[in-house]
């Protein structure tokens, strides 16, 4: 039995929304994406749809051998899952990943608070004898961990599906009318997926922790009263907080 191979479509449209020749090198599309992916970013009042497609067109040309897919078969070849170049990242990470984490304020901070839960604060109660003498305490605290059973991706197959109202991108854009011949034209986060690009359907849900992708955990902490210790002062536990 033969597999089907596709026709060949569209090979051009990813060099040409990067502005390069189907013949640059790594060098020059970072070059390219760098410029484009800063100019065009949602955070800076880009198009999240333009983002989005620069992200996937750099997606596709950095990795040499989607690119080869592209180059003979066009978007029709990674749409049939040659080499698995059907699927496309989170185009915000592409960009965390990119850039390292800095590029400008709020456009990272994003992705980063995805990755690292809120520091979360305690308030212990001890005796001027405590103070005076050292003492041990027991702290009792409920956090939200990822869940064991879907890895913390929410859904049963650990693959949740593009958003349908933003198609990934996690920001939507929406338009108003502010006067006569007057339009505005704003981005803001996705109500359907709350900024995550992903959404997983309801037979999908991760019977564990209902596609929330953490659970709740009680723990006991032991906190080590040292002798001298100043009203206000910090203990700090590593990792204690939430997960998300």
């Amino acid at each position: 039995m033969f597999g089907r191979v596709p026709r060949r479509s569209n090979n051009t449209k990813y060099y040409e929304v990067l502005g390069v020749s189907n013949t640059a090198n790594q060098d020059e599309l970072k070059k390219a994406y760098r410029k484009v992916a800063i100019k065009n970013h949602p955070d800076k009042g880009g198009d999240p749809e333009k983002f989005k497609e620069l992200s996937q067109a750099y997606e596709v040309l950095s990795e040499p051998e989607k690119r080869d897919i592209y180059d003979k078969y066009g978007e029709d070849g990674l749409k049939e899952g040659m080499g698995g170049g059907g699927d496309f990242h989170n185009p915000f990470e592409i960009f965390e990943q990119f850039f390292g984490g800095g590029a400008f304020g709020a456009s990272s901070s994003r992705v980063r608070r995805q990755k690292r839960g809120d520091d979360v604060v305690h308030t212990l109660k001890v005796s001027l004898e405590d103070v005076y003498n050292g003492a041990t305490k027991k702290l009792s605290l409920s956090r939200n961990v990822l869940c064991s059973k879907c890895k913390g991706k929410g859904s049963k197959s650990g693959a949740p599906g593009t958003c349908y109202g933003c198609h990934g991108v996690g920001m939507r854009a929406i338009t108003r009318q502010i006067g006569l011949g007057m339009i505005q034209q704003m981005n803001t986060v996705c109500p359907e997926c709350r900024g995550s690009g992903e959404i997983i359907s309801d037979r999908d849900r991760c019977p564990s922790c209902r596609a929330n992708k953490v659970v709740q955990e009680k723990k006991v902490l032991e906190v080590h009263i040292e002798k001298g210790m100043q009203h206000g002062q910090k203990i700090v536990f590593q990792g204690e907080a939430d997960e998300a």
